[in-house]
């Protein structure tokens, strides 16, 4: 049983929407909600949430918030202003994927403020989110990590703790970036495998019976590779070259200097001022077989 009766949520985009609505149902506890998309917000409420007009409203009401936003750049001034108000939750979790160092930042901060901070960023797909199977990587204390797996196994099926605070970020990124890096590597393959005459479909089904075998091969390979299946609002390429940054950060940080990361986010980039922007982030399979053409100047 949790230690927190109150709970909120912050955030309801296409993986924060889905999300809460499984905090809802089975943490058995009243999540106060709030998202500046009146429509998502009633949507969760129409599902047993509770509407909060701010974020000042969330933070009157709740022990423990948990937040799904784009970027640190929004998860500091709403977790400040979670911490800033006369009355101030417990508990703060980042589940968005957010820069290390301005994390571990923003956690000693809010600790002088008497308010915890655990970064809890989410692995796989919206239909995870939505079946409540999600890879969670969590940073922060083992006494928080306790606290909290009871709530987050509501969102996620394989909740782990990677470390103090950071290290569930750490997770996250480098996650995401291999998922990047071979995503372009089966670009190259399906792209030598099609000029060679093969079926690209039957080429991915072969190569997932041997050595050759991944979750993106048969997720991002099968399912959106072969069959030129790229939707808006599915993990888009802005999102993924904001993640491939943060992984680099990640490098400079270590000094040092990875050559096929560097590849596959300058490709991203290159895809993106090329105006792939918001389609589902395989469409770089388009750079990489020619379909489209790199723009000069690129600018990460």
């Amino acid at each position: 049983m949790s230690k927190y009766k109150t709970l909120g949520f912050i955030g309801l985009g296409v993986m924060g929407e889905p999300m809460c609505n499984n905090l809802v149902r089975k943490s058995g506890l009243p999540v106060h909600i709030f998202d500046m998309n009146a429509d998502a917000v009633a949507r969760v409420a129409a599902n047993g949430g509770k509407a909060e007009d701010s974020v000042a409203a969330v933070a009157a009401k709740a022990d423990a918030v948990f937040l799904s936003l784009p970027s640190i750049d929004q998860v500091e001034p709403v977790a400040r202003a979670l911490a800033g108000g006369a009355r101030k939750p417990a508990m703060i979790v980042d589940m968005s994927t957010s820069d290390v160092a301005r994390s571990r930042a923003l956690a000693a901060e809010l600790k002088e403020k008497g308010v915890a901070f655990v970064d809890a960023p989410v692995a796989r797909t919206a239909e995870a989110a939505l079946k409540g199977t999600l890879l969670i990587s969590v940073g922060g204390s083992d006494a928080a990590y306790e606290e909290l797996k009871p709530l987050l196994s509501c969102m996620g099926s394989d909740v782990l703790h990677c470390g103090d605070t950071g290290c569930g970020q750490i997770v996250k990124i480098l996650n995401n970036m291999m998922v990047f890096m071979t995503v372009n590597a089966l670009s190259e393959v399906l792209t030598i495998g099609r000029r060679a005459g093969m079926d690209g479909e039957r080429l991915f089904e072969l190569l997932s019976g041997g050595s050759a075998d991944s979750f993106a091969l048969r997720n991002h390979g099968m399912k959106s590779l072969v069959k030129d299946n790229f939707p808006e609002k599915v993990f888009p390429m802005v999102y993924a070259i904001k993640d491939a940054g943060l992984a680099l950060s990640l490098a400079r940080a270590g000094s040092f200097q990875p050559k096929i990361a560097g590849y596959t986010y300058d490709l991203m980039c290159q895809a993106r001022d090329a105006g792939i922007v918001n389609q589902y982030h395989p469409a770089i399979v388009q750079l990489v077989d020619g379909r489209i053409t790199p723009k000069q100047d690129v600018k990460p």
